[in-house]
Parts: C-alpha cells; structure tokens; sequence
C-alpha cells in the first residue's frame, strides 16, 4: 500500500505580471499557498465527467 496520498504532476504556468501579483497578494491576505489556492481552483471546475 502507497503512503502517497495522490500522484503528482508538475506543471509550470506562464502569468501576466498582475496575475502574478494578484496570486501573491491573495495569498498573504489568506495566509495560503499558491500551489493550495490553484488545486482549490481547479477543484472548483465543472467539467463533465466522462468515466
């Protein structure tokens, strides 16, 4: 049994300067990182669920 509790797969995003900033100020307001603000935004994508 895997202690992993999710396979990981390393992407790189190219950002305006303002998103940037935006990300950044997000995150010190919530005290978040950006890596956890991201998932939670892509959780948040409805897509359909062809399985």
């Amino acid at each position: 049994m895997s202690n992993k509790k999710w396979a990981v797969k390393r992407m790189t995003i190219n950002l305006t300067a303002s998103e940037a900033e935006k990300i950044e100020q997000y995150c010190e307001i919530t005290g978040r990182t950006a890596t956890d603000v991201i998932r939670e935004l892509i959780r948040s994508l409805e897509v359909e669920d062809n399985k």
